[in-house]
Protein backbone atom coordinates (compact mmCIF):
# COMPACT_ATOMS: atom_id res chain seq x y z
CA UNK A 1 0.00 0.00 0.00
CA UNK A 2 0.86 3.67 -0.79
CA UNK A 3 -0.95 6.35 0.47
CA UNK A 4 -0.22 10.15 -1.39
CA UNK A 5 -1.18 13.48 -0.12
CA UNK A 6 -0.93 16.67 -2.14
CA UNK A 7 -0.64 20.30 -1.04
CA UNK A 8 0.00 23.58 -2.89
CA UNK A 9 -2.41 24.51 -5.03
CA UNK A 10 -4.36 27.92 -4.71
CA UNK A 11 -5.69 30.87 -7.02
CA UNK A 12 -2.95 32.82 -9.21
CA UNK A 13 -2.88 35.21 -12.25
CA UNK A 14 -1.81 34.14 -15.80
CA UNK A 15 2.08 34.27 -15.61
CA UNK A 16 2.38 33.01 -12.40
CA UNK A 17 3.91 29.92 -10.75
CA UNK A 18 2.85 27.32 -8.05
CA UNK A 19 4.96 24.39 -6.70
CA UNK A 20 2.37 21.23 -5.60
CA UNK A 21 3.91 19.00 -3.19
CA UNK A 22 3.15 15.42 -2.97
CA UNK A 23 3.99 13.51 0.42
CA UNK A 24 3.94 9.94 0.40
CA UNK A 25 3.97 7.47 2.85
CA UNK A 26 3.75 3.17 2.90
CA UNK A 27 6.06 1.54 0.83
CA UNK A 28 9.69 2.52 0.15
CA UNK A 29 9.27 6.22 -2.22
CA UNK A 30 12.24 4.70 -3.72
CA UNK A 31 10.70 2.17 -5.24
CA UNK A 32 7.43 3.96 -6.10
CA UNK A 33 6.80 5.55 -9.94
CA UNK A 34 5.85 8.82 -9.69
CA UNK A 35 3.36 11.41 -11.28
CA UNK A 36 0.92 13.94 -11.67
CA UNK A 37 -2.35 14.42 -13.19
CA UNK A 38 -4.57 16.43 -13.55
CA UNK A 39 -8.74 16.68 -14.00
CA UNK A 40 -10.22 20.18 -15.56
CA UNK A 41 -14.34 20.53 -14.98
CA UNK A 42 -16.17 18.15 -16.98
CA UNK A 43 -13.28 16.64 -18.69
CA UNK A 44 -11.21 13.34 -17.93
CA UNK A 45 -7.94 13.24 -15.81
CA UNK A 46 -5.24 14.01 -17.99
CA UNK A 47 -1.12 13.01 -17.28
CA UNK A 48 0.65 16.20 -16.84
CA UNK A 49 4.35 14.11 -15.58
CA UNK A 50 6.23 11.65 -14.65
CA UNK A 51 9.50 10.80 -12.69
CA UNK A 52 11.25 7.65 -12.99
CA UNK A 53 12.04 5.73 -9.02
CA UNK A 54 15.67 7.33 -8.86
CA UNK A 55 14.19 10.89 -10.47
CA UNK A 56 16.85 10.47 -13.34
CA UNK A 57 13.98 10.49 -16.15
CA UNK A 58 11.04 12.19 -16.18
CA UNK A 59 8.50 12.98 -18.84
CA UNK A 60 5.70 15.40 -19.94
CA UNK A 61 2.78 16.50 -21.33
CA UNK A 62 3.10 18.16 -24.53
CA UNK A 63 0.79 21.18 -22.93
CA UNK A 64 3.21 21.53 -19.91
CA UNK A 65 6.68 21.17 -21.58
CA UNK A 66 9.81 23.75 -20.96
CA UNK A 67 6.90 25.35 -18.12
CA UNK A 68 6.08 22.73 -15.22
CA UNK A 69 8.99 20.66 -13.44
CA UNK A 70 8.87 17.44 -11.53
CA UNK A 71 11.11 16.39 -9.26
CA UNK A 72 11.41 13.99 -6.24
CA UNK A 73 13.31 14.29 -3.01
CA UNK A 74 13.79 10.07 -1.95
CA UNK A 75 15.08 11.31 1.48
CA UNK A 76 11.58 12.99 2.68
CA UNK A 77 9.51 10.68 -0.22
CA UNK A 78 8.09 13.33 -1.66
CA UNK A 79 7.74 14.48 -4.95
CA UNK A 80 7.45 18.43 -6.18
CA UNK A 81 6.01 19.74 -9.24
CA UNK A 82 7.21 23.34 -10.16
CA UNK A 83 4.83 25.09 -12.51
CA UNK A 84 5.62 28.14 -14.39
CA UNK A 85 4.17 30.65 -16.39
CA UNK A 86 0.72 29.40 -15.63
CA UNK A 87 -2.54 29.75 -18.51
CA UNK A 88 -6.43 30.15 -17.73
CA UNK A 89 -6.41 26.74 -19.10
CA UNK A 90 -4.15 24.97 -16.36
CA UNK A 91 -6.96 25.26 -14.25
CA UNK A 92 -7.86 21.35 -12.46
CA UNK A 93 -7.67 19.50 -10.08
CA UNK A 94 -4.29 18.12 -9.75
CA UNK A 95 -3.58 14.65 -8.20
CA UNK A 96 -0.62 12.72 -7.28
CA UNK A 97 -0.07 9.32 -8.81
CA UNK A 98 1.94 6.54 -7.07
CA UNK A 99 2.39 3.10 -8.70
CA UNK A 100 4.17 0.52 -7.42
CA UNK A 101 4.06 -2.74 -9.05
CA UNK A 102 1.40 -1.81 -11.64
CA UNK A 103 -0.80 -0.96 -9.27
CA UNK A 104 -1.92 2.97 -8.60
CA UNK A 105 -2.67 5.25 -5.88
CA UNK A 106 -3.99 8.68 -5.52
CA UNK A 107 -4.24 11.57 -3.28
CA UNK A 108 -7.47 13.86 -3.02
CA UNK A 109 -6.06 16.11 -5.07
CA UNK A 110 -5.30 19.94 -4.84
CA UNK A 111 -7.07 22.46 -6.62
CA UNK A 112 -4.88 25.23 -9.17
CA UNK A 113 -6.83 27.98 -10.33
CA UNK A 114 -5.61 30.96 -12.73
CA UNK A 115 -7.25 33.79 -13.65
CA UNK A 116 -7.01 35.95 -16.87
Amino acid sequence: QVQVAESGGGLVQAAGSLRLTCASSGRAFKDVFMGWFRQAPGKERKFVAGISRGGGMTTYADSVKGRFTISRDNAASTVYLQMNSLRPEDTALYYCNANFRGDDYWGQGTQVTVSS
